[in-house]
């Protein structure tokens, strides 16, 4: 190994430290040896270690005992215990307390080594997710991104891995999961991170500008075109280009992309030289690709080129360990912006948020919290503070059978778009499916009914 690891072997029994430690020397790694938990400190103390496989029991402290105190001089360090009196408790109080793994002797010594790499590699893991995620919360040019999923773990450690390098990234996943979060973490958590970020949204530029908006224009290229203009991709040379929604870019001016990133190379629209930029392209879409290519809708080539590293970031229904953890994001931020007291969520407007499916992901969870701090009368948000989707059960709909009959119709239509928010877990494009009517059209409902939603 280029780089060893070090570990710490504590047993009372002689001849174990030296069958592990001569093992684990031939396997190339850096070892030392304690046979009490009094020495092991010492060892610590003196030089960080990285791993530690400890005897469960020994005379004196146990390694329990040196499991908590290894943890809290170096909280990264990995840590493996070993007994021959093994049992279910013990187990799962040193699981507890962050032991990587528990083993029975007499030791396999293969089972060893897998669990030795796996431990090690685990907390590399570990130290580079944090260390991704001091970078993205000590930067002033974007949020933080909160998680505590073990899915969205595994992604910020992937993106702690792609960041250094210029390989084009494709990020997919619904709207709203955070895909631009994720591109900015990757800008500048890389080497271009001093140099410039440009953001075009293939949604948001009418088609027929798209081409001029990426590849800029001479004078007179086209009708209106006054003077000559660099584009979005000539703007980010040195740095990253973030094309998102790329599902929604014209097949006309696929091509022309295609090119640029096999090339290198872009023509303004009007020109015929050629002009070679440095950019890392990272794309994003909640659109499946796969089935545009089918439709002949998405050129397949191009899919290839852009898919070199995939980021599939998981819906926030699928991830709901996040809710609360980010929604108390949401409150501090809110809160600030607003010079509000709001310092949480009372255990029912918890509950609420936790049982509702996010249709709109975490720009959903986000609107509803602005909503909630801004009328929220104490210093945590009630349930009644949140938005009607999230309690659809409290709207009370009752008819009056002397009410005059434009009345009673307007009850029964209430009851009826209630009922169907209900059903699509308040996501008004799907109920106004359901109704057969336009989205627009429940929102002047929902609004003249003095009613509010978070989308």
């Amino acid at each position: 190994m280029s780089d060893k690891a070090r570990i710490l072997i504590v047993d009372d029994e002689e001849s174990q430290l030296k069958a592990i430690g001569g093992f684990l020397r031939k396997l190339g790694y850096d070892v030392s040896a304690a046979t009490d938990v009094s020495k092991a400190i010492s060892i610590i103390d003196a030089q960080p270690v990285d791993l530690v496989i400890s005897d469960m029991r020994m005379p004196g402290k146990s390694g329990l005992e040196l499991l908590r105190i290894a943890r809290e001089k170096l909280p990264d360090i990995a840590f493996v215990l070993m007994t021959a009196y093994g049992s279910v408790s013990d187990a799962v109080e040193a699981m507890k307390l962050g032991a990587f793994n528990y083993i029975s002797k007499p030791i396999d010594l293969d089972e060893l080594e897998v669990g030795i790499a796996k431990a090690l590699e685990n907390r590399r893991l570990i130290a580079e997710n944090r260390r991704l995620k001091n970078l993205l919360t000590s930067g002033s040019k974007f949020e933080g991104i909160v998680s505590e999923s073990p899915q969205m773990e595994e992604i910020l450690n992937l993106v702690a891995r792609v960041a250094p390098a210029s390989t084009t990234v494709l990020i997919r996943g619904e709207s709203g999961t955070g895909k631009e979060r994720i591109a900015r973490a990757i800008h500048y958590s890389s080497s271009r991170a001093e140099e410039p970020l440009v953001t075009v949204n293939c949604a948001a530029v009418p088609e027929t500008l798209l081409e001029a908006e990426l590849f800029g224009h001479e004078k007179g290229a086209f009708t209106g075109a006054h003077i000559a203009r660099r584009g979005k991709i000539e703007n980010a040379d040195g740095g990253t280009l973030f094309i998102d929604e790329i599902g929604d870019m014209p097949m006309t001016t696929q091509p022309k992309l295609l090119r640029f990133l096999q090339e290198g190379t872009i023509e303004k629209l009007g020109s015929t030289k050629s002009k070679k930029l440095d950019i890392r392209v990272i794309a994003a879409t909640h659109r499946d690709l796969r089935r545009m290519i089918e439709e002949k809708k998405f050129r397949e080539d191009l899919f290839y080129r852009l898919n070199v590293i995939n980021i599939t970031i998981p819906p926030l229904r699928e991830r709901r360990s996040d809710i609360i953890p980010i929604a108390e994001h949401f409150i501090r931020i809110y809160s600030d912006r607003n010079s509000k007291k709001v310092f949480g969520l009372t255990r029912e407007a918890k509950d609420a948020i936790m049982k509702y499916d996010f249709p709109g992901n975490i720009r959903e969870l986000e609107n509803a919290i602005e909503s909630a701090v801004v009328l929220a009368r104490g210093e945590a948000i009630e349930i009644d503070d949140l938005p009607l989707a999230f309690n659809p059960d409290n709207v009370i709909v009752d008819a009056d059978e002397d009410a005059p009959l434009p009345d009673r119709l307007e009850t029964l239509e209430k009851k009826i778009v209630f009922d169907c928010l209900k059903k699509a877990g308040g996501n008004k494009s799907e109920a106004a499916r359901m109704l057969g009517i336009s989205e627009k059209n429940i929102r002047d409902r929902l609004k003249k009914w003095g009613y509010r939603s978070p989308n």
